[in-house]
């Protein structure tokens, strides 16, 4: 019985990831196609890419998309870890009230947000474009950042930061060489998801945006409704771009490891 239920819960497993991976891969493929058609696969070519690379909205799109999911991040990521730890400091009733507002926006449907967004906008007569956009990406990404970095701080000894200072630190010190490195993985993980909210997001872009700015997914929105296989290229270009991040992210603290392995050998 158990042996049925092991082999059950792998066929599971596996038509899940073909499901969520086939389309990846069939997007993949025809992306090379040299004909225009989305399902007949008429030989090898680079047209679509070359197409790509030559449509400047495009281009514009995907340069927005990437600027401004950086900028989030890192303001968001600033933002969360100052709140975070502020909140930790802060207390219970305060916390706790603060935590539950953070929690809204995580919960709230994209498109109230986004709708909130724009009326928001419109009421003090701020024209949109890129940098009500960003602004938009900035405000949703630092509840993600915030909710990642908080558990961290939890786990931490409350009386570490006091005990840096007894033994000389200054309170930037105490902050900067003993809390920030203990929850590195938290405010890490909190950008990734940062990152990403911020390259995925359609609704809420799509209704802050104005002036003929549009990241990728608007470009994409607006090119699904006529059959264009260079929305495959644009598609490949960003799945690559995502696999090296996650790569390098994965390999770097493999050689950390390494390093301070070695490291501790010579020191023995």
């Amino acid at each position: 019985m158990k042996k049925e239920k092991r082999i059950f819960g792998k066929a599971l497993m596996i038509l899940s990831l073909l499901f969520f991976y086939i389309p990846i891969l069939y997007m993949i493929v025809f992306s090379f196609n040299s004909g225009r058609s989305l399902t007949n696969f008429e030989g090898f070519s680079l047209t679509w890419y070359e197409h790509m690379f030559k449509n400047r909205d495009m281009m514009e799109s995907l340069y927005t998309t990437i600027t401004i999911a950086l900028i989030a991040t890192l303001v968001a990521t600033l933002l969360g870890t100052i709140s975070a730890i502020g909140l930790s400091k802060s207390r219970k009733f305060l916390k706790s009230f603060v935590l539950q507002l953070n929690d809204f926006p995580i919960m709230n449907p994209e498109i109230v947000t986004a709708i909130g967004f724009m009326l928001l906008f419109i009421t003090f007569h701020i024209e949109r474009g890129f940098m009500t956009m960003l602004l938009a990406h900035i405000a949703f990404c630092t509840p993600y950042v915030i909710l990642s970095i908080m558990p961290k701080i939890r786990s931490l000894d409350p009386n570490l930061a006091d005990a840096a200072m007894d033994l000389g630190a200054t309170p930037w010190q105490a902050l900067t060489k003993v809390l920030v490195p203990q929850i590195m993985p938290g405010i890490f993980s909190g950008a990734l998801i940062a990152f990403t909210m911020s390259f995925d997001d359609f609704i809420i872009s799509y209704f802050v945006t104005g002036g003929g700015v549009k990241n990728l997914s608007i470009m994409v929105y607006t090119m699904s409704k006529r059959i264009n296989p260079s929305i495959n290229a644009i598609s490949t270009l960003v799945v690559v771009l995502i696999t090296i991040v996650l790569v390098i992210i994965n390999v770097i603290p493999i050689i950390r490891e390494r390093k301070e392995k070695k490291h501790e050998k010579i020191i023995n």
